[in-house]
């Protein structure tokens, strides 16, 4: 019996890390070769927040522009959402604002829907393009609910990162 079960979406440009940050997460294990989503990945994982057994339904966006019209309607009925951006890649963040009209439109007004943006790679620091500085501008900037780097390939932060944004839809529904 679970005490909640949230629909969670992961969505931004492809190629920033969203299908091996899910792997991570629900397997532990970092795949190097994982391919490129087409359309969207489904998958479920169970955890314990603050007491509460929670069921995830993490649902993975292919992030290249031909799959773009899929979000609106997986949008709907979502829980909470994980933009994400490469921190090598600074076009990744930059386009922030287009993903974010996209999840918009479909949030009605009344409707509290949790993002935050969470910037992949971040084992990456030599070939870093976008600052954690700028990662956390960015992140006031569009009034979203948190910000976090992770790194899939050594686990930093991806616990974490799902944890955090677990929390903030167990506050919005007032389960906690």
């Amino acid at each position: 019996m679970y005490d909640a079960t949230f629909k969670v979406i992961i969505f931004g440009d492809a190629g920033t890390g969203k299908t091996t940050l899910a792997q991570r997460f629900l397997t532990n294990i970092f795949k190097s070769d994982s391919k490129m989503t087409i359309g969207i990945d489904f998958e479920v994982k169970s955890l314990d927040v603050d007491g509460k057994k929670i069921k995830l339904q993490i649902w993975d966006f292919g992030g290249e522009e031909r799959f773009r019209f899929l979000l609106p309607s997986y949008v709907r009925g979502a829980n909470g959402g994980l933009f994400m951006y490469d921190v090598t890649d600074y076009s990744s963040i930059a386009h922030i604002d287009d993903w974010m009209m996209v999840v918009h439109k479909e949030i009605k007004p009344d409707h509290k829907f949790p993002i935050l943006v969470v910037g992949g790679k971040a084992d990456l620091g030599e070939d870093r393009e976008v600052s954690s500085e700028d990662g956390i501008s960015v992140s006031r900037a569009r009034g979203v609910d948190g910000f976090i780097e992770c790194s899939s390939k050594d686990g930093t932060h991806v616990n974490e990162t799902f944890e955090a944004l677990t929390r903030l839809m167990l506050q919005n529904s007032k389960i906690i």
